[in-house]
């Protein structure tokens, strides 16, 4: 009797056998709108998901979501969104009604609102910050 030494198939699709790559996604939020590098936009924006200007916008900005300013970027707005991250210019008003997070090397200029705000070393910031956790204004002590 014939004895099969051929190794087993396994078949490679299943995550046991081989890692999937990393993806974009898993690196970084995935995008639904990117404002490129010599594009220039003024108006109203109103988005879900992750939008990253990287180029020229002017006017408002509005969701519940993430928006990403990117380094290079020139960005004259009210802004009320859930999560800002600044790498540019930015110049106006924005609330967020979870976090700021301004990078190096942002120019931001304006008064900021949030509940969580963080500024990195080399980031320059001429404005005011006010936290906000959406509690309401504290009782004044008697």
């Amino acid at each position: 009797m014939a004895q099969n030494t051929a190794p087993a198939q396994t078949p490679i699709s299943g995550p046991s056998i081989v890692a999937p790559l990393p993806t974009p996604s898993s690196r970084s939020p995935e995008l639904n709108a990117l404002l490129g590098k010599g594009s220039q936009f003024e108006g109203k924006l109103i988005f879900e998901g992750t939008v990253r200007i990287d180029g020229k916008f002017s006017g408002e900005i509005i969701s519940t979501d993430q928006l990403i300013v990117g380094e290079g970027a020139e960005v004259k707005a009210n802004v009320k969104v859930g999560t800002m991250t600044c790498l540019g210019d930015y110049q106006g008003d924005a609330t967020a009604s979870k976090a700021i997070e301004l990078k190096a090397p942002a120019k931001v200029r304006g008064n900021l609102t949030t509940a969580s705000i963080v500024i990195d070393r080399g980031v320059f910031f001429d404005g005011t910050c006010k936290m906000d956790t959406g509690s309401g204004p504290i009782p004044a002590k008697k």
